[in-house]
């Protein structure tokens, strides 16, 4: 007899959502993230990569379908539901808080269980050893890079189930967003279940486990990282060059 199935970490399922009433981002869009999985998320702008990340994480109202979080209905829970129960979410602009320092930013990623913080905190900074020593330092005086870095340890300090990053290479230079994509891997190789969307299509397909390709609101295209990378069709249409 078969082993049963196990339980999705993340399943979306024929989700319609959008921000106005009346206009819908996503039509009936899937995605299944399973424990330990690195998930990207790619496709031209408009096509609703980030209106999904911010569905699952309570950001934006679903009209139809389902998202699960272990089995259980998260659809349109608060944010502050979401990170109790195990959701982490990373912005794409504004994700630190500049006044405060690295230490503070990381304080606040606790505010719900403030008790776990030392072991939270040795925790990312065997990610992100430079940080450890830069704690006391203000988070406006950081780069792009090291702003990311900091928003990422944040949403981890809480033991997510589920990481969601929202382009976490956007803006960065070259160096800086090969080094995001290691920090990605690292943190999902950590045992951290991961889904990213992402504007560099190639560099993302060439570290997940699998890809969803969303195009006009609903995953046109899905597959390990590989396959995606080598499929004639999403190259000729969503990768272009990149594929090559």
């Amino acid at each position: 007899m078969a082993a049963p199935a196990e339980t999705p970490v993340v399943q979306v399922a024929g989700l319609t959502a959008g921000y106005l009433p009346g206009i819908n981002i996503l039509t009936n869009c899937n995605l299944t993230a399973n424990k330990g999985e690195l998930i990207g998320i790619i496709g031209p702008n408009g096509a609703g990569k980030s209106t999904l990340l911010k569905s699952i994480f309570g950001l934006v109202k679903v009209r139809e379908g389902d998202i699960t979080l272990n089995g259980e209905s998260i659809s349109n829970l608060k944010p502050n539901k979401l990170v109790a129960k195990g959701v982490g979410f990373v912005p794409q602009t504004n994700n630190v808080f500049p006044s405060l320092t690295i230490e503070e930013n990381l304080q606040m990623g606790l505010y719900q269980n403030p008790k776990i913080y030392a072991d939270r905190l040795e925790f990312v900074t065997s990610i992100f050893s430079e940080m450890g020593a830069r704690l006391k330092q203000r988070a406006g005086g950081l780069s792009g890079g090291e702003r990311q870095m900091v928003a990422m340890s944040r949403a981890l300090m809480m033991d997510p189930h589920v990481l969601l990053l929202d382009e976490p290479s956007a803006g960065l230079s070259p160096v800086r967003q090969d080094d995001a994509f290691l920090r990605v891997s690292e943190i999902n190789k950590a045992g951290v279940t991961t889904i990213m969307v992402e504007q560099n299509a190639r560099r993302c397909l060439q570290i997940c486990d699998r890809g969803y390709v969303l195009d006009q609101g609903h995953d046109a295209y899905t597959g390990t990282g590989r396959e995606l990378l080598n499929d004639p069709k999403v190259i000729g249409l969503y990768l272009g060059t990149l594929g090559e």
